[in-house]
């Protein structure tokens, strides 16, 4: 039957089958490329990847793990807290306050149309080629318009007009009835509709630091592939990877802390 429940036994042994298939299936790969060429690079072998690990934590040839963790993490956590706070504030009004939705709906819906890459040389004008403010500009604005026309439409929607209707009618101020009633209601969505835009500003920080930056993934991730090093290649996309399911992660549970009447 569709949407028939597992499971959580199944659950988990669905799990670790498609982590052993996609594991040996790289392996084969790496198999078959290393016997046809022991010096391949592009499909490294086990060996291969303890050495550029090595390489990772002892700093040699170049890589700076840590440097680019520290570079890349300041740089996501400032464009993705700069976009989310100032969609809130701007998607919030537009939600409840007709005006400001007239007034801030069409250059939004405009600029969402933009390509965020496309915008690079608008930022180097504004914000310089170096400056971290470019890194935070390109992702800040980047899930800015999509965030926002979606708390927007979330409180136009999920917002029982006949509850806030009752709340004027109880004395509750404007400010009030934003705060306690409409926020309260959108609050699980604007926390989901954050989740969705980790990908895309993780998308954007890598375009970035692969044009612009000389320290971050996206920086290292240029520098290595042009050397066929595809051992710390994988790896940091790896971690890149791990690093999205961990923040979407922290989401989840901040969404469940605060928002418990929500169901998953």
């Amino acid at each position: 039957m569709i949407r028939q429940p597992i499971s959580d036994t199944s659950r988990f042994a669905l799990f670790a089958l498609s982590v052993v298939v996609i594991v040996a299936g790289y392996a084969w790969m790496s198999h078959r490329a290393h016997v046809q060429n022991p010096k391949n690079k592009t499909l490294p072998n086990l060996s291969q990847f303890v050495e550029g690990w090595q390489r990772m934590a002892t700093g040699k040839g170049g890589i700076d793990f840590v440097g680019d963790v520290r570079a890349s993490a300041s740089r996501l956590a400032l464009g993705v807290g700069s976009g989310v706070l100032l969609a809130f504030v701007v998607g919030l009004a537009m939600g409840c306050f007709p005006a400001v939705e007239a007034l801030l709906l069409p250059p939004i819906s405009f600029f969402a149309k933009i390509p965020p890459t496309a915008m690079l040389a608008v930022y180097f004008v504004f914000f310089g080629v170096t400056s971290i403010q470019i890194f935070v500009a390109l992702i800040g604005f980047g899930i800015f318009p999509t965030l926002a026309q979606a708390i927007a439409q979330a409180a136009q929607k999920d917002v029982d007009s006949h509850t806030v209707s009752k709340s004027y009618t109880l004395g509750a101020s404007s400010f009030e009835v934003v705060w306690e009633v409409v926020l309260r209601q959108i609050l699980p969505r604007i926390i989901e509709n954050a989740r969705l835009q980790i990908g895309p500003a993780m998308v954007f920080l890598i375009a970035a630091e692969f044009a612009l930056a000389d320290v971050g993934f996206g920086y290292t991730l240029r520098m290595q592939s042009r050397l066929q090093n595809m051992n710390l290649v994988y790896t940091y996309l790896a971690i890149l990877a791990v690093a999205g399911l961990a923040i979407d992660w922290v989401l989840i549970l901040l969404r469940r802390w605060l928002c418990p009447w929500f169901g998953d």
